[in-house]
């Protein structure tokens, strides 16, 4: 069996880094301008890891339009309309088997996160509670879209609310390590920080003019 075709699908689910569009709350730390250019390096970073990952499938489930920063080896859908959670619900609806699904804001996932992950899911569920009450990573070995309509999202109870919904499912959920994602200026300090070796960490530090602070 190849790296690339391991068991399980691994899901991103983004925004393309267009200025004024994505990480707004980095703002007025730093410009629209500078916002998007460290959400493309949160990207690009979370793309190669997937792409280093042994799987069978790799989704990118995405809000606008492909750029120079989407490297080969991915399929990539468009989102559909509707809340965070409805296009969630949809990024699921398009696997089968075993499944992890990340987001753009945590540049500091390593391949050996994403593939415990993905081990977790195929017993029947992987939770990855997020700093800020939400998740970072949520995996299930039979994907079902009805387990994320209606979760309210972007607040602080979303991972309490999700991780609720996945135990009355009556899944054995299994948790992944708790990390912070990029959403203020001090999270961008703090993940950088934690992960020097990223692009992310790089692109801040070039925006610093003097290296991470």
């Amino acid at each position: 069996m190849t790296a690339r075709h391991a068991p399980g699908t691994l899901v991103v689910i983004a925004k393309a880094p267009v200025a004024g569009r994505v990480k707004t709350r980095l703002c007025p730390a730093y410009s629209p301008a500078e916002a998007a250019r460290l959400a493309e390096a949160a990207l690009r970073d979370t793309l190669d890891v997937v792409l280093t990952t042994p799987v069978r499938r790799r989704l990118l489930v995405l809000d606008g339009a492909r750029g120079d920063w989407l490297p080969a080896g991915f399929e990539v859908v468009p989102q559909c309309a509707g809340g965070l959670d409805v296009r969630l619900a949809q990024a699921f609806g398009l696997c089968t088997g075993p499944t992890l699904l990340v987001g753009m804001d945590t540049p500091q996932i390593t391949a050996e996160l994403l593939t415990t992950g993905l081990e977790l899911a195929a017993g029947e569920a992987s939770f990855g509670p997020a700093v800020d009450g939400g998740f970072w990573a949520l995996g299930m070995a039979e994907p079902d879209p009805a387990l994320l309509r209606g979760v309210p999202m972007s607040v602080p109870e979303t991972g309490a609310v999700q991780r609720h919904r996945l135990d009355r499912a009556g899944l054995s959920v299994r948790e992944l390590p708790l990390l912070r994602d990029v959403d203020t200026a001090a999270d961008a300090r703090l993940v950088a920080a934690e992960a020097p070796g990223t692009g992310f960490a790089m692109a801040l530090a070039a925006l610093a003019g003097t290296g991470v602070r």
